[in-house]
């Protein structure tokens, strides 16, 4: 069984997350999107928020598990027996910065890296741009989950 993982704060989804989280479904048996928790890290969403908007969006699909860690995300992946980790690549900054984690992951572990390039329609798209985009009242609607948006609205 391959299994993945998902890491990341989601603070909140993205439709670019969820295009990587989707389209990994056809190379893994199961992605765990593991929503990582860092004290040190303000978020504008909290924890029980994100976990709920990645829930929702992928309540139809059961090969899609939902959690949250703490530490190193190689230490989670065996902890749960993940062999894989799963990253989207948005742009060469995102590469550089990913092709270091994956290389330090790889000499702590075995752990194997497998890189999704955003789809060219949502590569722009990140979860600070909508916060930015939320914080100044503007429509988030084109950039989040359709799930997601419901429950930031009705909030």
């Amino acid at each position: 069984m391959k299994k993945a993982v998902f890491p990341g704060s989601f603070d909140p989804i993205t439709i670019g997350h969820e295009d990587i989280i989707r389209r990994g479904l056809d190379l893994f048996d199961e992605i765990i999107v593991a929503v990582g928790v860092n004290a040190d890290k303000r978020y504008q969403f909290s924890l029980e928020e994100r976990l709920a908007f990645i829930r929702a969006t992928f309540n139809d699909e059961p090969k899609v598990q939902v959690t949250t860690y703490q530490g190193l995300t190689v230490d989670y992946c065996r902890e749960i027996n993940a062999d894989f980790i799963l990253r989207g690549l948005r742009n060469p900054a995102d590469f550089e910065f990913e092709k270091a984690i994956a290389h330090t992951n790889r000499t702590l572990t075995e752990i194997e890296t497998v890189f999704l390039l955003t789809a060219s329609n949502k590569d722009f798209i990140s979860s600070s741009i909508v916060r930015d985009v939320l914080k100044n009242n503007g429509n988030i609607e084109a950039f989040v989950p359709k799930a997601t948006f419901s429950l930031i609205c009705n909030k």
